[in-house]
């Protein structure tokens, strides 16, 4: 799991770089995207299920996110979108495209409906937390 959170570390960093984000978040984005990703080998250990880790560690990317965006005066998606890099689904769908290719349907709609199921797990994690933000802020 360390060689796996340290490389999530360096690939959110490589990603930022090519996005340009400003140099003086990169390690801060890059530490937002270990974390998550430590956080999803962790619930998927527990659970045992992609989709929660999917779930829970983008609900955790998205906090610090949003935190890290008001503590540097930053827009949300500087960190947001380099943090939740790990966890999208690039294995499930490459699975359901290569298994549709091979002729397998059975295990290409598998993967083809983990990819959708992981996918809305993330962009709920992100809804909510902006969501609580948002309400948070009015407040």
């Amino acid at each position: 799991m360390v060689i796996q959170t340290v490389g999530a570390f360096l690939a959110v960093i490589s990603f930022s770089l090519i996005l340009e984000l400003p140099k003086k978040y990169l390690i801060l984005s890059g530490t937002i995207g270990a974390v998550g990703w430590l956080v999803y080998l962790l619930v998927q250990a527990a659970a045992g299920s992609v989709i929660a880790a999917a779930f829970l560690s983008t609900l955790l990317v998205a906090l610090f996110s949003h935190i890290a965006a008001r503590v540097c005066k930053a827009p949300v998606t500087v960190f947001l979108v380099a943090g939740i890099l790990p966890s999208v689904p690039g294995a499930s769908i490459y699975r359901s495209v290569s298994y549709v290719i091979s002729n397998d349907p059975v295990l290409s709609s598998h993967y083809l409906v983990e990819t959708l199921q992981v996918s809305g797990a993330i962009a709920m994690a992100i809804f909510i937390m902006d969501s609580l933000f948002r309400l948070g802020k009015r407040k």
